[in-house]
């Protein structure tokens, strides 16, 4: 399929604007001491030659420095990512502090990192208070759908001990948020994984991201390597949602959450969901009509455009040689986002809920439409999804349009639902 060369008034006005956008620091590169069977980072240390080193101080310096000042706006977030970054340490992140500091000019620094929750300790937790971070907790659900995956190096489960970095982060006031991957062995559970987040872990910021990946049996290797789908070989993994699966659990979290939390749990997804209803920046990327704005940069430098999208041919560049500023003025970044749009197919421009979906995430498109575009495999579910909870967007958007605050959405819901 050709690609269409679209420019939109709104592309032009993003070049034009000061440049705003957010890293995923990877200081450690791939390395994790969990073995998560889904986990599509683990395997990039093949790309890197095998073992990975961390990220120097000196690296580390020039990224912050870097950073700081490629960023034209008051406000600069880090979020610190891998693999698993507290394997460095907390000195490394009381230096990064320090830097932060020093290169400031003025800016607000804000932090987020995001953390198997295996690791954390006291002096973590002290950490992550005295410098306000967002701590963004991996854990998918009650105990046997969460060490389904997520078993450690020597294959022991993990669940206990995520619990009890829970218990150590409200006892020392460290506000934290949860990342769940939606797996096929969620499918059906959608309602009481909601509940178990809600009155267990007592999660008030929710994320629920779907596990779709490709994989190919490698000689030497202990599990399936997890591959980009236009590998040669390349199969579905047997642990992907499905999209009809996908689409359910969304709805029964909703259903759930729509009745009797709305304005006390949020859930990324119907946040973003609101937000496109009422014609506003969804500040999700996946459903933003391009992307781009959420560069990778690893442990040695290199800077991709995307977490997903960490290969040889995606690499735009290296901070060593090209300052981050000029890696994100670049036409190749900016080119990557604008093929979020120009590369979808005829029905989904045309499609009812694109304004909504926006053809989600480009990893997931692994279908074609009828012009050879390439299309989300999670299309129906997605749709599914946006069909069943339209009329309440639709009621909370004219909530907020009569400047009433959307929790008014919940007797309507409990109507509709036959519930009063």
């Amino acid at each position: 399929m050709k690609k269409k060369d679209i420019f939109t008034f709104r592309d032009a006005e993003k070049q034009a604007g000061p440049a705003a956008f957010s890293t995923m620091l990877k200081p450690a590169g791939s390395s994790c001491n969990l073995d998560c069977r889904y986990c599509y980072y683990l395997d990039k240390a093949v790309q890197y030659g095998g073992r990975q080193a961390v990220m120097s101080d000196q690296l580390l310096e020039l990224y912050i420095k870097q950073y700081i000042e490629a960023n034209e706006v008051p406000v600069v977030q880090f979020c610190w990512h891998g693999g698993e970054p507290l394997l460095l340490g907390v000195e490394f992140y009381r230096r990064a502090m320090d830097l932060q500091r020093k290169y400031a000019a003025g800016k607000r620094i804000e932090n987020t990192l995001q953390t198997n929750g295996t690791l954390v300790d006291e002096a973590w937790c002290e950490l992550f208070a005295a410098n306000n971070f967002l701590v963004g907790l991996s854990l998918d659900g009650p105990e046997e759908l969460h060490d389904a995956f997520r078993l450690s190096k020597g294959g022991e489960r993990t669940f206990g001990r995520v619990m009890r970095s829970v218990e150590l982060f409200r006892e020392c006031g460290v506000e934290f948020n949860t990342l769940s991957v939606v797996s096929r062995l969620s499918e059906g559970r959608g309602a009481a994984v909601y509940r178990f987040f809600r009155d267990e872990v007592r999660s008030r910021y929710m994320q629920f991201l779907p596990a779709v990946e490709h994989v190919v049996e490698k000689p030497g290797f202990r599990r399936p390597l997890i591959v980009s789908p236009e590998t040669p070989g390349a199969q579905r993994a047997e642990w992907s949602v499905t999209a009809a699966g996908y689409g359910r659990f969304l709805c029964d979290v909703f259903d759930e959450w729509v009745v009797a939390d709305v304005g006390r749990t949020f859930v990324q997804l119907f946040d973003a969901t609101l937000a496109q209803w009422c014609g506003v920046e969804p500040g999700v990327c996946s459903m933003g009509e391009t992307c781009g704005d959420a560069l990778v940069v690893e442990h040695n430098g290199d800077v991709y455009s995307c977490d997903h999208f960490v290969y040889p041919e995606y690499k735009l560049g290296n901070i060593r040689e090209t300052p981050l500023a000029e890696i994100y003025r670049s036409a190749r970044r900016r080119q990557f986002g604008l093929d979020k749009r120009n590369t979808l197919p005829r029905e989904c421009l045309g499609c009812k809920y694109y304004f909504a979906c926006r053809g989600e995430c480009p990893k997931h498109r692994f279908d074609r439409g009828s012009d050879g575009g390439p299309k989300n495999t999670l299309c129906e579910g997605l749709k599914h999804y946006f069909h069943h909870v339209e009329p309440c967007m639709d009621h909370m958007r004219d909530l907020l349009a009569r400047r009433q605050p959307p929790a008014w959405v919940m007797p309507f819901a409990r109507r509709r639902m036959g519930l009063e």
